[in-house]
């Protein structure tokens, strides 16, 4: 199963620059020559460099490709990812590269993990976040099988995160680009797992990935990022819940929450999450108001002013623990995301966090827009130590 070779003047070894040494970037536990490096590889040009930069070390490498999906327009659009065009430019790439290329048909497993539980969580009022749950389940725990029943000695996949090895076990922690870091998208890795996997591309901008691209002379280095969830094309989200879960197009009302006064009606609270402000279309209020909570039950979107979005402490559900949890002072708090975008901010936990416990933290302020269904994501300095999901709030 060795990769073939290449001729020398298109040989991976001979397209890096010396400012990258990819050896370094792998960590490998042997010589490279001796070692199987596989490569989650989505057609993007993340995975594609993590591909290129394996075979620049001279390892064995294999490209793996879970088609995830097939829904319609997404096939065809250029930065989804794990389906139809998206295949074939991770097949280019890894013929450019000379390495075997492999891909399994995941469709009914992403389907079942999350397309459905995403449907279900919008049912219920909450809103998810698909990314960590195909993390948590299809590319960290069937990649790290398929890998593992390929011999390899590590996987590789194209995140924005870094994995430090330090005496007392192995870290994980934010990019060095905070623009591109996907920590918060992998408070779910396992120890075991973080033991396995390799993140090449943390430490590194992403312009300079695209540069190594266009060294390599892959396709795909001018290739669009992914937006939005892969499997939803167009970011109509509710269109594919409907399509779905044919229910979550029950109409109701829109109620103030602290009056109870009726304000309008809604086609659905699948279109709706705690903090959203527009769509609401209940103007003539005297201040602006936003969706601060939903009863799915009564299919009722609650609306009120922005400090009733103010929230004091969150309760967190079946938490991760990567690594120890250092000791809190007041220099050096936890600090928790509880959105992808927002900026950790300093919270104190109640509880014991992780295997799969529940916990509590307490914001240092009063924090906003906090959603059921969201994570929950921990950190001491740059180091993610952990989270989980959030299944309540109290009023700040």
């Amino acid at each position: 199963m060795r990769r073939p070779a290449m001729p020398a003047a298109s040989s991976p070894q001979a397209c890096l620059s010396n400012a990258v040494n990819a050896e370094t970037l792998f960590d490998l536990p042997r010589p490279a020559a001796q070692c199987r490096v596989v490569v989650a590889m989505s057609g993007g040009v993340d995975s594609s460099v993590v591909a290129a930069l394996a075979a620049s070390t001279g390892a064995e490498v294999i490209g793996v490709t879970l088609q995830l999906y097939d829904y319609g327009a997404a096939t065809g659009r250029k930065g989804a990812c794990c389906a139809g065009d998206d295949i074939r430019d991770a097949r280019a790439v890894a013929d450019r590269l000379g390495i075997a290329h492999y891909v399994f048909d995941h469709e009914s497993q992403f389907r079942e993990e999350v397309v459905e539980a995403f449907a279900d969580e919008y049912l219920a009022g909450r809103t998810p976040i698909p990314c960590i749950r195909c993390n948590m389940g299809p590319k960290f725990t069937d990649l790290l099988r398929m890998a593992r029943e390929l011999g390899a000695d590590c996987l590789a996949t194209g995140h924005y995160v870094r994995r430090v090895q330090t005496a007392e076990g192995v870290e994980l922690h934010r990019a060095l680009d905070p623009a591109r870091d996907q920590s918060y998208f992998l408070y779910g890795t396992t120890e075991e797992q973080l033991d396995f996997l390799r993140f090449p591309l943390g430490g590194l901008p992403k312009p300079e990935v695209r540069a190594i691209a266009e060294q390599f002379g892959l396709k795909v280095a001018a290739k669009p990022d992914s937006q939005d969830i892969c499997f939803v094309p167009d970011g109509d989200y509710a269109r594919i819940v409907k399509a779905m879960r044919p229910q979550g197009a029950r109409a109701g009302a829109i109620v103030h929450a602290e009056t109870g006064e009726w304000l309008g009606q809604h086609a659905g609270i699948i279109h709706y999450t705690v903090g959203q402000r527009r769509g609401l279309e209940i103007g003539g209020q005297p201040e602006p108001l936003y969706v601060v909570g939903l009863n799915a039950e009564r299919a009722e979107v609650m609306v009120g002013p922005r400090r009733m979005l103010a929230v004091s402490a969150a309760q967190v559900i079946e938490t991760n623990r990567i690594g120890p949890l250092p000791p809190e002072t007041h220099d050096a708090p936890l600090t928790a995301k509880v959105r992808s975008l927002a900026k950790p901010v300093p919270v104190t936990l109640e509880g014991e966090l992780g295997q799969g416990q529940s916990v509590t933290i307490r914001f240092a302020a009063p924090e906003y827009g906090v959603a059921p269904g969201q994570a929950a994501v921990l950190y001491a300095g740059d180091r993610a130590v952990g989270g989980g999901w959030i299944a309540g709030t109290e009023a700040g």
